[in-house]
């Protein structure tokens, strides 16, 4: 079969086709041959979106980590697995092998059985980039514990929150972490969270920056010697296919985070099928994808995916500029990187720096170049294919949700032909549709509507943690009988997709629907732009009308601003049309964003509408100081 392996186009359409018209035999091929199970389904798919309800795999038997780890032991035992690149780069890298991988993972759940956590509990992990992360998450899963990984630059009440909400028992911490030329002092945050944190019985912490903490006795380990004394034996827990894997929680545009529940078997097999087609992976290659494992991306595609195709996948503790902006390429050169995946955040980031950095290392390993976490725009999506790839390595642009679990719309690379801005073709399985006001499908091509997926694939989230009814309403209320993404996108002439942004980012102007994404990119074009954001406010005769943040690449410009407004508005005139002209330019030095880089757009409308009185938690953004450097600066 080689079903597993797309690699030419007319392939992917026969994989694909087969895939849309018998998905129950489609992915019952692709679980039987390249997993190991401990008792076979006796169902591959039941669903039902109404209620909604969704099972794979049904009473098959299994524990992840042996297809993670263990089944690799025979032919890989010596393989590098996890390969650790410190924030430092004086301190030397650091090379886990599958054989060492199995001991140490068998030691932490040994610690972890030995702390009272069992199959079902819930376990925090609040960790720096460094292989305790990794190890930790799949320990968890090794005794069937659930984990809830929070990104470690989250502040103390949002942990509090994601902690409470789930229940854990156990949080496992570190006395710090290094994250470029600062460090950060994790586990008072952690000390601070627990004030409110009644459920919590133990505290595993790691040594990390070797500085002094209070311990609380009774609660607080060091985890070293807890693993010194561990046995590196370890029988992997008999879990059923729709046991929870882990808890993620991701910020709703309103409210609460919502904790999505992904489940075992299902998560496995697409997450491992994607990641050696979007990325081709082949035995002798080096994999490196650059995000945080506290998201969803750093789950499926640092730990989960390539493990479970026998990988080595490399971990990054620092940041891109530390200790210059050559950082990534450095690392590149350095292990020899051939595959790479990283946000168009970051390649904005260091497309602003030039390309004397680029050009200093040796980067003729690379094969596939990847980005993930927001569309990338089309300035950015040149430098990086022109740059970094030398027009050799395609660029894999996904779109994907922490809510999907896998990658869903993508080129494969050497496949499908790339077209810059479009993610292209669906993903084998994922069968998608774009809907129109009234909830109809827009069938053909050119047309643009709301994106909904028709049919489950295996490593949809299954639930919101304790609130099934939130979960229903939020994906699966808007359309009957699909799954909604939140996404706007359009479909080219030969159906190709390209996510226009959050439907909620799709701002009506005299009845004209415009989707902020195409307009950004239409601004950053301007020589004088690094990055825009677009958001709507009232507006008495056209409903709503455009306000523009704009960071510019020199903050010092000196030309006159006015000027700056005018060039803008031609761009957008030019790429767009009149119609989407901006009312108001705000200069900015910068814009509120996520830790995973996403811009807080419903923190910059509520400022256009000069509605600053409830901006909500701003504490978990990466620069929550500039959300007043704004407001002080509003139009």
């Amino acid at each position: 079969m080689s079903n597993y392996h797309i690699k030419h186009l007319e392939e992917y359409f026969q994989v694909y086709r087969k895939s849309i018209r018998e998905p129950e035999n489609f992915w019952e091929e692709v679980a039987e041959e390249h997993f190991l199970w401990r008792k076979k389904w006796d169902s591959v798919l039941d669903w039902d979106f109404a209620k909604p309800e969704v099972t794979w795999f049904k009473g098959a038997k299994l524990n992840i980590t042996e297809n993670c780890i263990d089944r690799h032991l025979a032919t890989r035992a010596n393989k590098t697995a996890i390969l650790f690149e410190p924030n430092n780069p004086n301190e030397p890298s650091e090379k886990i092998t599958y054989e060492q991988l199995y001991k140490r993972v068998n030691k932490f759940a040994n610690v972890l059985k030995k702390q009272g956590i069992k199959k079902g509990d819930r376990v925090c992990i609040y960790l720096p980039m460094i292989p305790e992360l990794a190890i930790s998450v799949l320990a968890c899963a090794r005794i069937g514990a659930i984990h809830s990984v929070v990104f470690a630059g989250f502040s103390a009440t949002a942990l509090t929150t994601r902690i409470n909400d789930c229940d854990c028992q156990m949080v496992i911490t570190s006395d710090g972490s290094y994250r470029g030329a600062k460090t950060i002092d994790l586990k008072s945050i952690v000390d601070e969270a627990l004030k409110s944190c009644p459920g919590v019985k133990t505290v595993l912490v790691a040594k990390r920056i070797h500085s002094k903490i209070t311990m609380k006795t009774g609660r607080d380990y060091w985890l070293q010697p807890l693993l010194d004394e561990a046995s590196s034996d370890c029988n992997a827990e008999i879990m059923d296919a729709e046991d929870p894997l882990f808890i993620l929680y991701t910020s709703g545009s309103t409210g609460k985070p919502k904790g999505m529940v992904h489940t075992t078997a299902g998560y496995m097999v697409y997450t491992a099928y994607t990641f050696k087609n979007v990325f081709q992976y082949k035995e002798s290659d080096v994999y490196w994808c650059t995000a945080d494992v506290g998201w969803i991306t750093g789950h499926s595609y640092i730990i989960y995916g390539p493990l479970a195709n026998g990988a080595t996948t490399l971990m990054f503790e620092g940041v891109p500029s530390y200790p210059d902006f050559g950082r990534f390429w450095e690392i590149v050169q350095k292990h020899k990187v051939t595959q790479f995946y990283t946000a168009p955040t970051a390649i904005r980031a260091l497309a602003k720096e030039g390309v004397e950095l680029i050009e200093k290392h040796d980067l003729s390993s690379l094969k596939v170049l990847g980005s993930v976490g927001e569309p990338i725009n089309e300035e950015a999506w040149h430098w990086y294919n022109d740059n970094v790839g030398k027009k050799k390595s395609p660029i894999v642009d996904t779109w994907w949700q922490t809510e999907t679990g896998g990658i869903m719309i993508t080129p494969i690379p050497f496949v499908t032909p790339t077209k810059p801005t479009y993610a292209t073709l669906p993903f084998i399985g994922i069968q998608p549709a774009l809907m129109d006001e009234n909830g109809q499908e827009i069938k053909g091509n050119q047309v643009e509507g709301r994106l909904c997926i028709k049919f489950p694939w295996p490593s949809i989230a299954r639930t919101i943690w304790g609130n099934h009814e939130r979960y229903r309403e939020t994906y699966f209320s808007a359309y009957k009988n699909n799954y909604f993404t939140g996404d706007g996108a359009l479909r080219d002439e030969v159906g190709y997709y390209r996510i226009t942004g959050r439907v909620d980012d799709v701002i009506i102007v005299s009845g004209h629907n415009l989707g902020t994404a195409p307009i950004e990119d239409a601004i950053n074009e301007h020589p004088a732009v690094a990055e825009s954001a677009i958001v709507g406010f009232p507006h008495d005769i056209k409903g709503n009308a455009l306000y523009g943040y704009v960071i510019l690449k020199d903050v010092g410009e000196t030309r006159n601003h006015d000027n700056l407004r005018k060039e803008i508005n031609q761009i957008i005139t030019e790429h767009i049309g009149p119609i989407a002209k901006l009312d108001k330019i705000q200069f900015t030095s910068g814009l509120p964003k996520t830790r995973s880089g996403k811009i807080m757009r419903r923190i910059l409308r509520k400022i256009a509408c000069k509605e600053t009185a409830n901006l909500g938690d701003t504490s978990t953004l990466l620069n929550p100081e500039v959300v007043n450097e704004i407001i002080e600066n509003a139009l």
